[in-house]
Parts: C-alpha cells; structure tokens; sequence
C-alpha cells in the first residue's frame, strides 16, 4: 500500500476517531483495516506515531467488533489476523524464535473482570494466581543468549520478524553481556522486554540538547525507541538506555548426555503445546514452573526484572485494587508506564489456555487514563502576566485527557514557537505528563494542507497597547507599563496568595470581581476595601465578609520573608524572600543596598541583585511600601527571625526529588526552625542535601563536591529528632 499521501490517511483517521461509525458494508471495513495498517506503518517501521495509543485501540476495538458480528467479512490480513507487517531496511532482518505477539488491552474494571471470566472457564482449578507487574512506556525487544553470552538482540518489528539491534544492545549499561544460565541447565533462552530512558536520564539528555540549541526529544519512550535504531553505537551509550526483562518465551536445555560427571539418568523430551506462545525442551534440570519462578530466575541471573515490583493476587478484585494504586503512584516512579500486565501465574495453565494470532489468553494489559491525544490547534490568546511578561495561549478543539478536559495551553514564547514549529490549523498531539500542565509534544506538519497560518507575536501589550521589549538574554517580551490593567490584577493575586500572604477567602476570583468592579485597584487598596461596598455583590453574606476582614487584618502581621516575596519581585522566589528577610532590620533597609552587596549573599546571582536593586530603586515602589506601613504591615524583622538559636545553626539545606513523608514546603520549614538556611543551588556551601524519589542532576553535582551530606528523607528526620534530643 501506498502510505506517502499522509495528510489524506490522517483526515480519514480523524474521521473515524470523531465518530467511530460502525461499518455497514465490506468496503467500508476495508477503509478501517487500511488506516489501521497506516499506523502500524508509522509505529512500528518509521516510528513516527501519529496517533496516542488509546486512540489506535479505539480504532482497532471497532474492527474486532464489526469482524465478530461480520465473519464473512473477515481477511487473511486484516490487522486483527497478523502482528504486524513492515520493517525498517536500515537494519538486517531476524526471526524470532516464537512471534513477539501484542497484548490486549483494557481500560476499566469491567473489562479485567470479563478477562477473569474467560481464564477461570479454562482453568482446571477455581481461581487461578495472577502477577500484577508495570507496563513498561520504552520499546520492545527480544534478546537471545547461548551458552551464557548475548548473541542477539531484536526489535519487535512486526511480532515474527524483527531488526537487529544486537550491536545497539551492548550499550545497554544493565544488559547482561554475559548470564549463568547454564547452571539451570538452559543452553539457549529467548528472553523478552522494555528498553527505557529513566526521567532523569531523559531530563539530562535534553537539557544537553537544549544547551547546545538542538531541539529536545518528545519523550522518553520515542527516545529509547529512535536510540534502538541510530548508527552511531558510542551515541547510544550517551543515553543512558536501561533494560527491564519480563518474559521467557523459549528455552533450550543443555542435553544431560552433555554434562561433565553427569550420573543423572536422560530424560529429555521436547514439549510442544500448539499455540502456547512458549517453546520449551525438558531435561532433568528443574526449571520454573511458574511466572514469578522465571522473574526470580532472571534477577539472580543479574537482569532487572519487575520480580520486586510484582505482586501476586488470588482474586480479581485485588488485581483491580493493584492497578488503581499503580495509577496513582506513577509520577513517582523513576520510569514512565502506561498501565498495568496482568498475567496466569501458572506457566502449565498459560500453555493451556494458549493465544490467539493477535495475542496471548492468559494475559491482558490495563490501561491508564490517557495523557496524550489529537487536536488541533484553532487559535493563539496572549496573556499579560504580573512581571508584563506576554504569554501565547494555544486555544484546542477540546479534548480529554486523563479525564480531564484540555482546550487552552501555554506555549510559553516565541522561540518556543519556532522550536516545535507551531501554525495555527495544526494537528498536534498534547500530553499531561505527570497528570499536571499539559503541553504540546509535537506538531504534524506533515499532515499541512496550505490552510494553515503563521503564528504573529504582537510588538504591543495586547491589554494596555504599549510597546513590548525583549532583552537580550531571554525569550520572553514584556509590557514595562507598571500600570498595565492586567499586570496588577496578576500582583494583587500574588500578594494574597497562600505562599505570600496567606490572606484566606481572597482567591483570585474575589481579586478579579473586585478589580472589575473598581473595589480594589492596587495592593495597599486590599487594607482599604470598601466591606459595605462588597456586601451588595451578590455572593458576599455577613459571614464571608466577616471571614476576609479577618484573614486581611491577621496578615498584617506576617513575617518579613512573606511580604517580600508577595511584592513579586522579579527573579525573587520565597527562598531569596528569606535570604534577605534576614540581611536586614526592615524592609526599607534593602534600598541602601548595592548589586554588589547584594550578590555577596547566598544564592544571589547579578540578574538577581540587578531586579532587587532596580525594584528599590524606584519611586513608585517605595511609595507603596511606605503606604503598607501606614496601614499596618509588618515591615520590620521580628526578633524571633533577627535570631538564629536551632541546633542545625546556620547549616544549609536543600532538597532534590519527590519527598514520601512530607511537603517540600514543610520539610524546608523544619530545617529553618532548627536554625538551618535553605538554599536554591548546590554549591560549596550546602551542607546537606535531602534526596527524594527522581532525584535529578542536583543529586550528580553534590556527588562531586565532597563536603556536602547526601541524605534520604528519614535520614533528614533522624537528624532533625537527634538535634532535638541533645
């Protein structure tokens, strides 16, 4: 088939995802068969996916569906009848000694449910065991050792055929190059799995891309998949590729005729059980009988296998509650994973229930929710935030993911633009990683049909229409217009908000409504608000006025470090806030100070030191702080903050990765109330750094610096309960 006229195959593609008709006739169950043969192509030859996953199992779903209702209508290769098709001619060719068969996928409890079902009907016993272990997000790939040595590794391919990546594999840092498998007696073994990129190493590979101007990868799973099939082996080890193995799928015994000193008697038979997707030859060396057996085998054999991830259920329903706590845990896991692989612990009983041409019986996949899904980008918004910076907005067709509704997206700026090639009229596929900030991943231009135009940044501020200004070392273009409307709605916003002045029942809602109205126009006008005005808006009762009254009065007398950083000072975040909070006596104190002084201070840099200089420096600042004082801000340091008296006295901390326990912001809150100074950079003088869950490249600079103190997060706790103790 003729797969070049891409923008033709995607416009039937989105046809059929807006929709997912049910076929009414042969021709038109050929044009799904045709568009899912499309995307394989994509995936599994050019490995350039257009489509997410889930929208690729929707698809395919229809097509079993209108097969099963429509038998006669079925042919030999449709894609429900085969694994795959094409390969990638850049690399030989091999067949693997059992076809690399997919999985089928489920996305709700139900359906694991139904799969229970059909497994119990063919078992001999009630309720069979199952494994519950992660579904790697990497690539696949077969690996065959022989007499102990790795002698090939293969892409999936097309599921019987695959490329030959063996060179590639040796640059795999946790594959073994060598495994005593001859001490179970096994001479040649087939093993499969997920080659990864870890969100550390994917994080450090683009941050070096980003460094040297070249465009970042997607994401890690495009990254280990293109890393497989690169020509240069010495830049495959640059990446950092890790492989998890998970399967056995063919295991050749050492003849016992062939062992040194053997006195046991020969009983080698080969067992071939059709359709068992496993070919194993029986000798009187005893090997698993089960999955977790061949896990375990695996990591004593020096492979990462998920045998420690794994857990083994006696029900369904506690399969079920495994899959829902993995959904919720998988931003803190190292790897990425897309859901869960449940498989029959019994390897006989995984023999007789056997597989199908498309995939195994005795396993099914669950998905999660899915982060990534097609769109097309309609329009650009630019917004003006409270520093006057000007941020594009990319307006979607709405979309869902993870169950949540996606239509607006930050692209950020204008280079932003320019790197991922951006025009309004695109298709583009966006991803929540981390079930957080959604961003666009990539554009398909190639899918472009001459309709499509160009994104034009504005020279003006799109609210107040004054001239923009860029400077020179960043990305961003301002509005400097101090009174720009939508610049301080964004400050009064800030200085209310919980990590500043913590005023409660003042959210931005309120802060916007009250702007709108002409209740409040700039920050000192928060101690000054007109409450008998307020309670003629509808929604404000006696009780919720009585409430903001409270926590506006109550945060008149926040520490010092609060209100600094509430004035959004640029470049100021809540750990430079109380650096300075504790150089000075009062607030006023930091106009005396020079960019010079200034930058003598921990963690302050000169583009740091210039804002705070320029931001002291002028008028109508001063003016508003001295107006904050007349109305009863704390200004001055209070005695409690002037002196230091915790036993971890000035010692610095800082903290890297997911904390388990606590809130970074609590965590970093106890170490300033031993006395400890918190800090935003790993340099000579951190003296302890507090390692979580993903810690990144935080972690490998502190590792070279021999002073500093590497601890875990109960190892923090321990030293915090010690110095209380003394």
């Amino acid at each position: 088939m003729n797969f070049t006229d891409t923008a033709t195959w995607m416009k039937t593609t989105m046809e059929w995802l807006k929709t997912i008709p049910v076929p009414d006739s042969f021709v038109s169950l050929e044009v799904l068969r045709n568009v899912l043969r499309f995307h394989e192509h994509r995936y599994y030859v050019l490995n350039e996916p257009l489509i997410t996953d889930p929208e690729y199992d929707k698809l395919y779903k229809q097509l079993e569906k209108s097969e099963v209702e429509h038998a006669d209508w079925i042919t030999r290769d449709s894609p429900t009848q085969r694994v795959g098709k094409t390969l990638n001619e850049q690399f030989a060719t091999v067949d693997h000694l059992v076809p690399m068969l997919s999985l089928e996928n489920t996305y709700d409890a139900a359906d694991l449910t139904d799969w229970d079902r059909k497994v119990r009907e063919g078992s001999p016993i009630p309720q069979p065991e199952y494994c519950i272990e992660p579904k790697y997000d990497g690539a696949s790939i077969s690996v065959i050792y022989e007499n102990d040595i790795l002698v090939r590794s293969a892409t999936r391919g097309d599921g019987v055929q695959g490329d030959d990546i063996t060179n590639n594999s040796l640059r795999i840092r946790n594959l073994p190059l060598k495994a005593p498998f001859s001490k179970y007696g096994i001479q040649t073994i087939e093993i499969r799995g997920e080659v990864l990129m870890t969100k550390q190493a994917f994080t450090q590979f683009n941050e070096k891309l980003t460094q040297n101007g070249l465009t970042p990868l997607a994401n890690p799973r495009n990254a280990a998949a293109g890393t497989l099939r690169m020509k240069d082996p010495g830049e495959v080890a640059k990446r950092k590729l890790e492989a998890f193995l998970y399967n056995v799928s063919y295991i050749n015994q050492i003849p016992n005729e062939q062992i040194p000193n053997s006195n046991i008697e020969t009983q080698n038979s080969k067992s071939e059980i059709p359709n068992s997707g496993r070919d194993i030859q029986h000798s009187a060396f005893s090997i698993p009988h089960s999955h977790v057996g061949m896990l375990q085998m695996l990591w004593d054999c020096g492979f990462r296998s998920p045998v420690h991830e794994m857990m083994v259920a006696d029900s369904i329903n506690k399969v079920v509650d495994r899959c829902k706590e993995y959904e919720e845990i998988r931003d803190n896991l190292p790897y990425e994973i897309d859901g869960m692989v449940i498989k029959v612990n019994d390897l006989a009983l995984q023999d007789k229930l056997g597989m199908t041409t498309h995939h195994p019986r005795w396993a099914v996949a669950y998905k999660f929710k899915a982060r990534q899904a097609t769109t097309i980008l309609r329009a650009i918004d630019f917004q003006v935030g409270r520093t006057g910076a000007v941020t594009p907005v990319a307006k979607l067709d709405p979309v869902s993911i993870g169950g949540v509704t996606v239509s607006s997206i930050s692209v950020h700026n204008q280079e932003y633009i320019r790197e991922k090639n951006l025009m309004i009229g695109d298709t583009v596929i966006i991803e929540r990683a981390g079930d957080v900030i959604p961003q666009i991943v990539q554009s398909h231009t190639a899918l472009r049909n001459g309709t499509e135009t160009a994104i034009t940044f504005p020279t003006q501020c799109p609210v107040c229409k004054s001239k923009l200004y860029k400077e020179a070392e960043e990305a961003v273009w301002r509005c400097i217009n101090v009174e720009c409307p939508a610049q301080v709605a964004e400050r009064i916003i800030h200085f209310v908000s919980k990590d500043a002045m913590d005023i409660r029942s003042f959210g931005e809602q309120q802060v916007q409504k009250f702007y709108r109205q002409g209740l409040l126009k700039d920050i000192p006008g928060i101690y000054k608000l007109d409450f008998e005005a307020i309670g003629q808006l509808e929604g404000f009762g006696k009780k919720s006025i009585d409430n903001l009254r409270q926590a506006i009065d109550q945060s008149k007398s926040q520490p010092l470090h609060r209100v600094i950083y509430g004035l959004g000072i640029r470049h100021v975040g809540e750990t430079t806030a109380k650096a300075l909070a504790q150089r000075v006596s009062h607030l006023l104190d930091l106009k005396a100070l020079t960019v010079d002084s200034l930058m003598q201070m921990e963690d302050i840099g000169p583009k740091v030191a210039s804002s705070i200089y320029q931001f002291f420096q002028n008028e109508q600042n001063l003016e508003m702080i001295a107006e904050l004082e007349k109305l009863g801000i704390t200004l001055a340091r209070s005695d409690q903050a002037a002196v230091s008296g915790g036993k971890l006295n000035e010692q610095t901390f800082l903290f890297t990765g997911t904390l388990s326990q606590l809130k970074r912001s609590d965590a970093e809150a106890m170490a300033e109330e031993a006395g400890g100074k918190i800090l935003g950079g790993v340099s000579s003088k951190l003296n302890y750094l507090i390692v979580g869950e993903d810690a990144g490249s935080k972690l490998e600079k502190a590792k070279k610096i021999p002073t500093i103190r590497i601890l875990t997060e109960q190892e923090f706790l321990n030293l915090l309960t010690y110095n209380k103790e003394e």
